[in-house]
């Protein structure tokens, strides 16, 4: 039977998330990819017992992961909990989404309706044999949907009891602030917003989301934070054959040129004089912007969680290093 290591909060920083009261783990263990039916359950299991091992208390799913088979890591991670996790649900923080492709008919397709999210979160709690998730997301904006339909569905799974804070995530700035509005006026625990943030991967700041988040108390959980596995040593010198890029599983794979292979050993380099990782550099880079609470990250093996946790043991940069490395990203 699984017994967590006794000593996991000492290897982790906590944030609050935005103005809420509610803490979350620096990093989060992301169950996207290698959590789903067609993966290894086994190395699944291994992954989130070690993650919890390791401090980190937020598991992040969604609705569609698990992808061919929609729901699948969610069924998974159920299944992981009934085996030793479980007992420990009140020290974990677990949150899934709903927004894309889901199910057949036009009930079930990319949305943002109260019966399309309130479906779906019915759906996630009884694969995960859950009363409630800690929070709810909204996956993606949809234009076809008001605005005030999703945010008083969001609103009623709170009300419901169904879950305890809500969030948004793929949403720009603009789109923020106007659902933000929203919940103000409904007093709905609205308290995060997850979108792409990496260093090669720069949008919210051109969008002035983080700012946006810092001013209105909205955390801020970033997701693909390696840029798809760029930001690790695994392309400085060759395409494994087992990559995303050599099988094409990536929207990233014709930026993988000459020009960036440069970048990418130039930036590891820079690692090195740090004594990281470049992937553990590239994380606590993050972790060095006030707006982000916790980054998500993905892994296919436990020892990838241990290696990227060791990237909270600096996660400071001085003015220097910071233009530094603004000039290696620029080329």
């Amino acid at each position: 039977m699984y017994s967590a290591d006794e000593k996991r909060y000492d290897k982790m920083l906590y944030r609050k998330c935005g103005n809420s009261g509610l803490k979350l783990s620096a990093l989060s263990l992301g169950l996207w990819q290698n959590f789903g039916k067609q993966n290894d359950f086994e190395t699944a299991e291994k992954m989130c017992r070690k993650a919890f091992d390791l401090g980190i208390t937020q598991f992040d799913l969604a609705n569609n992961y698990g992808a061919p088979n929609n729901g699948s890591a969610e069924e998974n991670f159920g299944l992981i909990l009934d085996r030793g996790l479980r007992v420990y649900r009140d020290e974990l923080v677990i949150t899934t989404k709903a927004g894309y492709d889901m199910w057949p008919g036009p009930y079930g397709t990319k949305n943002g309706t109260r019966k399309y999210l309130t479906a779906s979160l019915d759906q996630s709690l009884k694969r995960m044999k859950l009363d409630y998730v800690d929070i709810f997301y909204h996956h993606v904006y949809d234009p076809e949907t008001p605005l005030e339909e999703t945010a008083l569905a969001l609103d009623n799974a709170v009300r419901q009891g169904k879950a305890l804070y809500v969030g948004i995530s793929n949403y720009n700035s603009r789109q923020s602030e106007q659902i933000a509005n929203i919940f103000r006026e409904l007093k709905t625990p609205f308290i995060v917003n997850q979108p792409s943030y990496s260093m090669l991967n720069r949008w919210i700041e051109e969008d002035g989301l983080d700012k946006w988040a810092i001013h209105n108390g909205v955390g801020l959980c970033v997701f693909s934070p390696l840029y798809q596995g760029f930001l690790t040593d695994r392309y400085l010198f060759s395409v494994p054959e087992d990559s995303r890029v050599k099988k094409n599983q990536t929207w990233v794979s014709n930026e993988l040129n000459s020009k960036m292979v440069v970048k990418l050993r130039a930036l590891s380099a820079f690692a090195d004089t740090r004594g990281q990782k470049l992937s553990q550099m590239a994380l606590a880079w993050i972790l060095s912007n006030k707006a982000i609470t916790s980054v998500i990250i993905g892994a296919s093996k436990p020892e990838q969680i241990e290696e990227n946790v060791k990237a909270i043991r600096n996660i400071k940069f001085t003015p220097v290093e910071r233009a530094e490395l603004d000039g290696i990203l620029k080329n």
